[in-house]
């Protein structure tokens, strides 16, 4: 944010001082041109007149002043319209400032005169200075303007995505600990029951057997064993 302010406020002050010496160099009054000077709306007819009665010096001058005035258009202005169409955008606000300035000229200024030729050598001078530099340095401005933006979107984003993972995995974490825990649940009850049943299997045949062993007269217990202290009493005891 801060680096765009502070190029936003150069290019600003650039179009103002632009602007002072464009207004100065265009508007100030010439009085000995005015005999001479007509307006011109056929595109090439001043270009003409400068290499057939201007000398080559002078033709340069005159030429190249007006292509030098429109460079600042093609440096500037890149910075202040869209990135999309930047060039069309930049060429035709340069050419409708360009106009501006001639009607000006031709109405209200002494010695000076609309021309056409003029506004194509501001046009192309703004297009010049836009491909030696303008385009550069403006790409340059716009990727690190917009990239902060980009940023600060996507690390909110990534967060969003994580906290939606997480409670899935949570869940899934609980519903296989659960599961788990049923499974081994039932699975000791099982065991618990197999014993339970198994000890009572025993005991039931354990009963079994000390029945039909009751039933048949042979004695139970300690005192119906054969050769014992007790059987041997009972035996004197009946005679």
């Amino acid at each position: 944010m801060l680096l765009r302010v502070t190029v936003l406020t150069v290019v600003l002050l650039g179009l103002v001082v632009f602007s002072v010496l464009l207004a100065k160099v265009t508007l100030t009054p010439s009085p000995a041109s005015e005999d001479i000077v007509t307006s011109n709306l056929r595109p090439g007819r001043s270009l003409r007149q400068y290499a057939e009665d201007y000398t080559f010096l002078a033709a340069c001058k005159q030429a190249g002043g007006n292509l030098l005035l429109g460079v600042p258009f093609g440096l500037l202005l890149p910075f202040l319209v869209p990135r999309r169409l930047r060039m069309l955008s930049m060429t035709l606000l340069t050419a409708a400032a360009m106009i501006l300035v001639e009607l000006v000229q031709g109405a209200l200024v002494t010695g000076r005169a609309f021309d056409i030729d003029d506004v194509i050598l501001n046009t192309s001078g703004a297009l010049l200075g836009y491909f030696l530099l303008g385009r550069r340095i403006s790409h340059s401005y716009h990727a690190h303007a917009h990239a902060p933006r980009a940023q600060a979107v996507t690390p909110e984003a990534e967060p969003k995505a994580e906290e939606r993972a997480t409670p899935s995995r949570t869940k899934e974490k609980t519903l296989t600990k659960a599961g788990a825990k049923t499974k081994t649940g039932t699975h000791t009850r099982g065991t618990t029951k197999a014993k339970e049943s198994a000890k009572a299997g025993t005991g039931t045949g354990r009963t079994r057997l000390t029945k039909a062993r009751g039933a048949s007269g042979r004695p139970t217990g300690d005192g119906a064993q054969p050769g014992s202290g007790r059987a041997l009493l009972d035996r004197l005891r009946r005679r």
